[in-house]
């Protein structure tokens, strides 16, 4: 990393605090700003008598009934409520919704719109962003929530507003901002298979207007599954770590500045914990001739080697700082951000115990990021945001391979330099009291440089820049280094929007959004063939209504999808294309409801038709056919001979997307009542999606599951002490959380069984 980069992020931060806390420029105002909205009790989602909810979807504080876009919005109570303890859990309240993982690397999916690519540069569909800040790596998505307030669920692309990232949607999280006011909490957990979790946070002033506040998180495991190989009942151990801390100081009535630091360790190896994966007609799509012994199909079982040292640990380093100035006319916030993130994973990518092949894969990242946001003052016909924003991210992906017994060693490298520059701007006007034009755009300029991949010891050819295979020469030693040269995309990304407001409690849109995904360069795949950028528009018409504690959301999509990024797997080797085409629509409702004051119910129901509708040659995997000589022919059998897995082409078009349930819904309920001088709150929550497919041309399916948790919490009338028992999965629900797929053999992730446990928590 160059100095110059090493010297960016204090100086573009030290500068920001300079210029905002001079007197000239920050002016006397009794306005909120919008983050400030944001963190009081009603902006934070907590239901009203009259069901205000504010959210932060259009980049400034709003009531969620005025903005014209599908929003799941959870409270840190119903969290608490449905389990939720670490983003992927999400997808229990959030219909349309989907966690899966490729290895380490987690992947949000929203209606359809999601990716299943890990290489150098790859980067999400569905942005996340805490308090401001966006969180590109995949290997860091699944984090443990903290001190969380609210959680957003933008449905559908939010290419103006947060950038190339958002195809699919866009999920925020807003945390607590330091207090003076000293107070904290501390919660402990202990459930089933020997799972501990420890939670505490305080705050406090230092000084008037100076507050800092501190956090820690640890969770561990002995987790469900036992290795058939040397009977290890805790090959799946875990523990996870983090911590995070606050200084906030109240430079003047107009202007604010936050520093964070964050720290987080795992040593995690739940997503690599494969068996082979079954079909519904009995087929294990491993290598056939496996020894019985060798591999596992048991939800509860694995079958590894020990002494390949299967599992995955990462350290992040992440520090952030947030300055709010009042200008008088406007709102300034700004957001940077520097992350240095490390991972490394050993997989074993046949699914068997057998020595065949188990690679160690490194994702290293250094990133940083500015953003520069204004918005208008509320109050007047018009109201804007506007803003800049430059992201910057070096990342290595360092391979190591292991052949059949032998030690690992060296297979290859790869790494990009990804940056972005976007300005954009987005505006309502209130042509009547009733009538309201919305419009917006993005301009994106995107490159990738500095891109290389190392001859592999496992890779025999690469791709030109026409997607031919060329052989590497023969004269060229292992590890030379390939350059990739340059890619750039620009793109402007428009939004326009016309909303009708009946009264104070109805509203009702149609909206025109347009999402990009910007192209990359597939150097995890040697090659020098470059992946076309992903576009989407969508078209959306909602309804929205909140009144008396009742609040309901209707919408209907249709999204025109182009040049999707898929990825498929060799050993070793990440394979990307595009698919020509999608077609993706659908209905998406939610309800709430406060039926009195102590019982409180909420539902939501998502139906998504997503379909490929032009992908002549897309991935398939199937077993080879021995009978075969051509050299030619894509169905010869490879290096393991007969039995063995290849992958090869099929004509997807008007298959279902994967990872795409046609329907998905929960239900919410809550309902409290006086016991024992304290308060006794019994809660649930039901998620239900049907089948869908985990690999690209309706290969590997999961079929329908539901999943129940319940929840009993009693707290003291001081409020000061509670004890809760849990269960989740309590019908004990059986399904795959994810599939990995290569060419050495399908593995399957089995999610865990019935879970119970107790939590006690004492506030101070």
């Amino acid at each position: 990393m160059s100095n110059n980069f090493r010297r960016t992020a204090p100086s573009a931060f030290a500068l920001t605090v300079a210029l905002l806390a001079h007197p000239a420029i920050a002016q006397d105002s009794s306005a909120k700003t919008a983050a400030d909205a944001v963190n009081a009790p009603q902006a934070a989602n907590e239901p009203t008598q009259t069901s205000e909810i504010y959210v932060t979807a259009q980049r400034r504080s709003e009531r969620q009934l005025d903005v014209p876009i599908t929003i799941t919005s959870v409270t840190d109570q119903a969290l608490t409520n449905a389990g939720v303890r670490q983003l992927s859990d999400l997808s229990k309240v959030v219909p349309a919704l989907r966690f899966d993982k490729s290895g380490v690397y987690t992947q949000p999916t929203i209606r359809g719109v999601g990716t299943a690519i890990t290489t150098s540069g790859g980067g999400p569909n569905v942005a996340t962003y805490v308090d401001g800040f966006f969180s590109p790596s995949a290997a860091a998505t699944d984090f443990q929530l903290m001190k969380v307030q609210s959680v957003q669920v933008l449905k559908g692309p939010q290419g103006t507003l947060f950038g190339r990232n958002t195809t699919g949607g866009a999920i925020l999280v807003t945390t607590a901002d330091p207090s003076e006011t000293p107070g904290g909490e501390m919660k402990i957990s202990y459930g089933r298979f020997n799972t501990v979790e420890v939670q505490g946070y305080a705050t406090s002033g230092l000084a008037p207007g100076l507050a800092f506040d501190v956090e820690g998180l640890y969770r561990r495991s002995d987790s469900f599954q036992t290795n058939i190989i040397d009977d290890n009942d805790h090959v799946g151990k875990y523990n996870r770590w983090s911590v995070r801390t606050g200084l906030k100081w109240e430079v003047s009535p107009d202007v604010s500045v936050l520093l964070r630091y964050m720290h987080s360790k795992t040593d995690d190896p739940s997503a690599l914990m494969h068996n082979a994966f079954v079909d519904e007609d009995g087929t294990r799509w491993i290598y056939q001739y496996t020894p019985t012994g060798y591999y596992a199909t048991k939800p509860n079982q694995v079958a590894l080697q020990p002494s390949d040292g299967i599992g995955a640990q990462s350290n992040s380093d992440i520090i952030q700082g947030t300055i709010k100035a009042d200008l008088g006319f406007a709102n300034l916030t700004s957001y940077t951000q520097y992350r240095d993130e490390r991972v490394t994973s050993v997989q074993d990518l046949d699914a068997t115990a057998l020595p065949i092949f188990t690679i160690r894969i490194g994702s290293n990242s250094k990133t940083f990021t500015q953003e520069l946001l204004l918005n208008s003052k509320a109050g007047s016909p018009l109201q804007w945001t506007t803003g800049v924003y430059y992201f910057r991210n070096r990342d290595t992906w360092p391979t190591d391979a292991k052949l059949g017994t032998a030690p690992f060693v060296r297979n290859g490298e790869s790494g990009t330099l990804t940056q972005s520059i976007a300005v954009f701007a987005d505006a309502t006007y209130e042509i009547t009291p009733q009538l309201f034009l919305t419009a917006g755009a993005r301009y994106s300029h995107d490159w990738v440089d500095d891109a290389y991949f190392l001859k592999a010891l496992t890779a025999a050819v690469y791709e030109d820049a026409n997607g031919n295979p060329v052989p590497f020469p023969a004269n060229v030693p292992l590890y030379t280094r390939f350059d990739v040269p340059k890619l750039t995309n620009d793109r402007v990304t428009p939004r326009v929007v016309l909303r009708f407001k009946p009264n104070d409690e109805s509203s009702i849109y149609a909206s025109f959004t347009q999402g990009y995904k910007a192209g990359l360069l597939n150097v995890g795949g040697y090659s020098y063939r470059p992946v076309k950028p992903e576009t989407i528009n969508a078209y959306e018409l909602g309804y929205k209504y909140a009144k008396g504690g009742i609040s309901a959301e209707l919408s209907g999509f249709y999204y025109d999808y182009k040049n999707l990024q898929v990825s498929s797997f060799q050993a070793g080797t990440a394979r990307i294309t595009n698919a020509a085409s999608s077609e993706i629509y659908g209905i998406e409702g939610q309800v709430s409801a406060r039926v009195t004051s102590d019982f409180t119910v909420s539902a939501g129901a998502a139906w998504t038709h997503a379909r490929y509708k032009n992908f002549p040659n897309a991935p398939f995997y199937q077993f080879c056919d021995p009978t075969v000589t051509d050299k030619t022919s894509p169905v010869i059998c490879g290096a393991l001979g007969p039995g063995s897995l290849v992958e090869t082409t099929t004509d997807a078009s008007g298959f279902k997307m994967q990872r795409s349930p046609e329907f998905t819904a929960n239900l919410a309920a809550s309902y409290g009542l006086d016991l024992a001088n304290g308060r006794l709150t019994l809660s649930g929550n039901l998620y239900y999606t049907s089948s869908f497919y985990f690999g690209i041309a309706e290969q590997f399916k999961q079929s329908d599951y539901a999943l129940l948790g319940l929840r009993a919490e009693w707290t003291d009338a001081s409020d000061k002490y509670s004890i809760a028992i849990f269960g989740e999965n309590v019908t004990d629900k059986r399904y795959r959380s994810a599939v990995n797929y290569a060419s050495l053999g399908i593995g399957s992730v089995w999610a865990g069984p019935a879970t119970y446990g107790a939590t006690f928590g004492v506030k101070f």
